[in-house]
C-alpha cells in the first residue's frame, strides 16, 4: 500500500470525541484548501460509525457550503434522524472555525433481495492499455509552470487512467463526456464500508471538469473559477476500490454559471456499482484573477 493511501485511510477513520461527534484532519493535495472528496468520505465515515454494522449506505446527498482550511481540524456532528426496521437515516454537518462548511444526508439499509436491472458498460479500452494522469503529467513536465509543477506530480492515493485526457494548459473543444479507470494504490482490507468511503473520496476527481470540455477551458485557464456545489451517490452493488472501476461521466447541461455532471461506476465484469451526480460553479472572470481549484 502506498504511503499516501495509508495516510488517507487513517484520515477517513476519524477521531471519536463523543457518541456522535468526530474530529478529522486533512490531507494537503497542494491547493491549500480541503479536497471536497475528502470531506465527503469523512462525513460518510462519521455517519456509518453511528449505524448498526448490518446496515450499509445506499445513498447520500451533500452540499459544499464553504472552503475548508487544510491546516485546521474538521468537526463532524452526526444527527440520528431515524432508525427504522429496514432503513436508517443520518445527517452530518462538518464544522470549521464555528461555521458549517459541508452538509450530508445519508440513508442506510439492511441487505435485502429484490428485482434487478442495470445500464450496460460502454466498450472501453482496458486500463492496461492506458497511462495514468501522473505519467501524463511527467511527460509534459517542462510545460507545467513551476508554481503548479509540484502539485501536478504529487502522489495520489487513487490512480486514474483517463481514456481521452485534456491538457489543462492547452484544452481543446471536446464532447461533454469522459471515461476514467480508477484503482486504489495498494491492497485494501476486506471492509465494505472503507471501500465506500474511498469511492466517495475518489468520485470528486475528474468530475466537474467534464462540464468544461465543450468550452476549451480548464480549471487552470486564467480567470476560471470552478467549485463543487453539491454531490449525490447511490451505491447499487458491492465493489472493491483495489480493483479497477470505470467512471463514465457526462454533462447534460451547463447554464447560469453552473454545470451538471452525472457519473456511473462499473467494475471489470460490467456491473453498475454506483451512480453519482454533481452540480458545480463554472464562472469565468475577465480579470487576471488566480484560478481556483475544482473541489
Amino acid at each position: 500500500m502506498s504511503e499516501v493511501l495509508s495516510q488517507l485511510i487513517e484520515l477517513l477513520a476519524l477521531e471519536r470525541l463523543e457518541d456522535r461527534l468526530f474530529r478529522g484532519q486533512s490531507q494537503d493535495l497542494g491547493w491549500g484548501t480541503v479536497f471536497g472528496g475528502q470531506v465527503l468520505g469523512q462525513a460518510l465515515s462519521a455517519a456509518t460509525q453511528t449505524v448498526p454494522s448490518e446496515r450499509s449506505a445506499h445513498s447520500l446527498h451533500a452540499y459544499f457550503l464553504r472552503r475548508g482550511d487544510v491546516d485546521r481540524p474538521i468537526i463532524y456532528e452526526v444527527d440520528a434522524i431515524r432508525d427504522g426496521s429496514s432503513f436508517t437515516t443520518r445527517r452530518v454537518v462538518a464544522v470549521q472555525k464555528g461555521r458549517a462548511i459541508f452538509h450530508l444526508s445519508a440513508s442506510f439499509q439492511i441487505d435485502e433481495p429484490g428485482f434487478e436491472h442495470q445500464d450496460s458498460m460502454p466498450e472501453t479500452p482496458p486500463p492496461e492499455d492506458l497511462v495514468s494522469e501522473q505519467q501524463l503529467a511527467r511527460s509534459v513536465v517542462e510545460t507545467i509552470p513551476k508554481t503548479w509543477r509540484e502539485r501536478a506530480l504529487r502522489d495520489r492515493p487513487i490512480e486514474l487512467r483517463p481514456l481521452d485526457p485534456v491538457h489543462p494548459l492547452a484544452p481543446q473543444v471536446k464532447p461533454p463526456q469522459h471515461r476514467v479507470w480508477y484503482k486504489a494504490c495498494g491492497e485494501l482490507p476486506d471492509d465494505p464500508a472503507l471501500h465506500r468511503y474511498l469511492l466517495a473520496y475518489a468520485s470528486d476527481f475528474s468530475f466537474l471538469g467534464t462540464c468544461l470540455r465543450p468550452h476549451a477551458v480548464s480549471w487552470l485557464t486564467r480567470g476560471m473559477q470552478a467549485a463543487s456545489l453539491d454531490h449525490s451517490m447511490h451505491f447499487h452493488r458491492p465493489f472493491r476500490m483495489d480493483e479497477w472501476l470505470l467512471y463514465v461521466v457526462e454533462s447534460p447541461s451547463a447554464s447560469g454559471a453552473r454545470g451538471l455532471v452525472r457519473g456511473r461506476f462499473f467494475d471489470r465484469q460490467g456491473r453498475l456499482v454506483c451512480t453519482t451526480a454533481q452540480e458545480g460553479l463554472m464562472r469565468r472572470r475577465s480579470g487576471p484573477k488566480k484560478p481556483q481549484p475544482i473541489d
